[in-house]
C-alpha cells in the first residue's frame, strides 16, 4: 500500500495527546522522508492562537519530546505543513469556516482523515457537525476518522456510540486506534509465531502451562483524576490493550495478512473466551488501590491522597483477570492479565510458561532450580524475545541451571519508533491491520462487562497495595496452582 497525500485534520490539537504524541510523530515521520509530498496538518483548537503563535507552539511541542534530535532543517519543511483553525467544537460556525479553509483552492488536499483527539462525549456531535456540512463526502477524495479510546463506558455504551457514528461513517472509514499495537514488538508477536515454525506444534495446550500478560506503571495517575476515577484500571488498559495482546498470542494463523484476515481471526480468539458469570468473578478477578510507599527511593501518596480523587473511591489502581480460551487449540491453559499503576517497575511483558517434563531425569542431582521452560516478550521498555532453557553447569557435578537465548531484534544504537508514528502512517495507506473493528471492541466489552457490574455494587471493600511493590499478595488466589505465580522479571528466576 502507497501512502497518499492528505489533510490531516487534529481535533483537539492543543492538547495533551497531540503534545506528547501526535505532533512529534508526525513531525519525526517527516524528518525520515514518509510524509507523502503535499501532506498538510490542520489543527483544530477553541485558543485564540494565530498561524504564528501555532508554529512556536508546535516547535515546543516536538523540542520537549525530542531534544537531541530535533533538526531545525527539518523543522521548517515540517512547519510548511502546518495550519490552525480556531474555533469551538460544538459551534455550528465552526464546521462552515472549517469549509471554507479546506476549500481554499490547491492549499489542502482533498483526501482528509479527521484525528479524533477529544473526549468522548463529544465523538456524536462533532461527527454530526461534519455530515452536516458535507465533511465526509466522497466525491472528490477519501475520508478516514481516528478514534481514540476508550470506545465507550461498557458495551450498552459501546454499542449507542457505534450506533450513532454508524449515521454518518462506513466500517472501513472508521480507524479506531488502539496505540499498543503500533508497538514493534507486538507486531513482532505475529512474525516470531508465524514467520518461525520451530514453535507452533508446541503453541497449544499440549505443552504450555500458563500464560501472563502484564501491564504496570511506576507512575500514579497525575492529572488524569478526572478521567481515571471514572474508568479505573480494568477500562483504562485490560479492556483494550491486554485483551489485544491476548488476540495476538492466541490467535490461529490468518489466511493472509490482510487486514480483515487478521481482524477475523482476533474476533475468533475473544469470541471464544469463557463468559466469566457474575457468581464466579471473585474467582476469575481482583482489583486492588495502591497506598502511600516508596518508588526509585522516594516517598509518594496513595491513590486517595492524589489530587481530585475523593476520599471514599473504591476505583481500582490494579487490576487482574483469569481467562480460558475454549476452542481446540486452548481449552483448559489459563490467562492471566494484569496492570497497575504505582508498581515497582514500568514494564510490558508477555510471559508463556511450558509444562514440566512428564519424566523429571534430575531430580535427584544437585539441582539448583528446576525451572520450566519460558517464552518472554519484552514489549516495553525493553523490547526482547527470549527462551528460558535448562543447561547443565560446567564442572564436573551434575548441576542445572536456567539460561536464556536472546532473540532480541533491537540493536543497541537503534532508537525505537514510537507507535503513532506507525499507525498515523497506516492512515495515509489506508491500512486498518492495527486497527479495531467494531466487533472486537463489542466482544472485548462482553468480558469485563460482569466483572465491573459486580465491582460498581460492592462499594464496602478494596483491596490495598503499598506503592512501589508488585501488587497486592491475595491476586495470587486467581491461580489454578500452587506452582504458578506471577512473573515479574525477563531474567532467568529460581522457584
Amino acid at each position: 500500500m502507497k501512502a497518499e497525500p492528505c489533510t490531516y485534520a487534529i481535533f483537539g490539537a492543543t492538547g495533551n495527546l497531540s503534545r506528547i504524541k501526535l505532533m512529534p510523530a508526525l513531525y519525526h515521520l517527516d524528518a525520515a522522508n514518509r510524509l507523502p509530498e503535499g501532506t498538510r496538518i490542520l489543527a483544530i483548537g477553541r485558543r485564540p492562537w494565530d498561524q504564528q503563535k501555532w508554529l512556536e507552539e508546535a516547535r515546543q511541542m516536538i523540542q520537549a519530546k525530542a531534544p537531541g534530535d530535533f533538526d531545525e532543517t527539518v523543522f521548517q519543511r515540517f512547519s510548511a505543513r502546518l495550519y490552525y483553525h480556531q474555533g469551538d467544537i460544538k459551534q455550528a460556525q465552526c464546521y462552515t469556516e472549517l469549509v471554507d479553509t479546506l476549500n481554499r483552492e490547491n492549499q489542502f488536499p482533498k483526501n482528509i482523515a479527521f484525528y479524533l483527539s477529544i473526549s468522548p462525549a463529544d465523538f456524536g456531535t462533532v461527527m454530526e457537525m461534519l455530515s452536516t456540512n458535507r465533511l465526509f463526502d466522497e466525491e472528490h477524495g477519501w475520508r478516514r476518522v481516528i478514534i481514540e479510546k476508550p470506545f465507550g463506558y461498557d458495551l450498552d455504551s459501546a454499542q449507542a456510540l457505534q450506533k450513532r457514528i454508524s449515521r454518518y461513517l462506513t466500517e472501513q472509514q472508521i480507524y479506531r486506534i488502539d496505540h499498543y499495537l503500533g508497538k514493534g514488538t507486538v507486531q513482532n508477536v505475529l512474525v516470531f509465531r508465524f514467520a518461525n515454525v520451530m514453535l507452533e506444534p508446541l503453541w497449544n495446550r499440549n505443552y504450555i502451562d500458563h500464560i501472563q500478560i502484564t501491564h504496570s506503571e511506576d507512575i500514579g495517575i497525575g492529572s488524569r483524576a478526572d478521567y481515571y476515577d471514572n474508568a479505573g484500571a480494568m477500562r483504562d488498559m485490560l479492556q483494550s490493550h491486554l485483551l489485544q495482546l491476548l488476540t495476538l498470542v492466541a490467535m490461529e494463523p490468518p489466511v493472509s495478512m490482510d487486514a480483515e484476515s487478521l481482524r477475523d481471526e482476533k474476533v475468533k480468539v475473544l469470541k471464544s473466551i469463557r463468559p466469566i458469570p457474575r457468581e464466579a468473578v471473585h474467582g476469575h478477578a481482583f482489583r486492588a488501590q495502591y497506598t502511600k510507599g516508596r518508588i526509585g527511593g522516594e516517598q509518594v501518596g496513595g491513590y486517595l491522597q492524589e489530587d481530585g480523587i475523593p476520599a471514599n473511591s473504591m476505583t481500582e489502581t490494579y487490576a487482574a483477570i483469569k481467562l480460558y480460551i475454549d476452542n481446540w487449540r486452548w481449552r483448559g491453559v489459563p490467562f492471566y492479565l494484569r496492570t497497575g499503576k504505582r508498581m515497582a517497575k514500568a514494564q510490558s511483558t508477555i510471559s508463556i510458561c511450558f509444562r514440566h517434563p512428564p519424566l523429571q531425569f534430575f531430580r535427584g542431582t544437585e539441582v539448583q532450580c528446576m525451572n520450566p521452560n519460558w517464552v518472554l516478550l519484552g514489549i516495553q521498555p525493553e523490547e526482547c524475545i527470549r527462551i528460558e532453557m535448562t543447561v547443565k553447569e560446567p564442572g564436573l557435578e551434575m548441576r542445572t541451571r536456567s539460561t536464556s537465548l536472546d532473540a532480541s531484534f533491537r540493536q543497541q544504537n537503534e532508537k525505537p519508533i514510537d507507535a503513532y508514528e506507525d499507525l498515523l502512517l497506516d492512515v495515509l495507506k489506508g491500512d486498518r491491520s492495527l486497527f479495531l473493528r467494531f466487533d472486537e471492541v463489542e466482544y472485548a466489552w462482553r468480558i469485563v462487562d460482569p466483572i465491573l457490574q459486580t465491582w460498581a455494587i460492592e462499594r464496602d471493600y478494596i483491596a490495598t497495595y503499598p506503592a512501589g511493590s508488585w501488587g497486592p499478595e491475595d491476586s495470587r488466589r486467581l491461580f489454578d496452582k500452587e506452582s504458578q505465580s506471577w512473573r515479574s522479571s525477563l531474567t532467568p528466576e529460581c522457584n
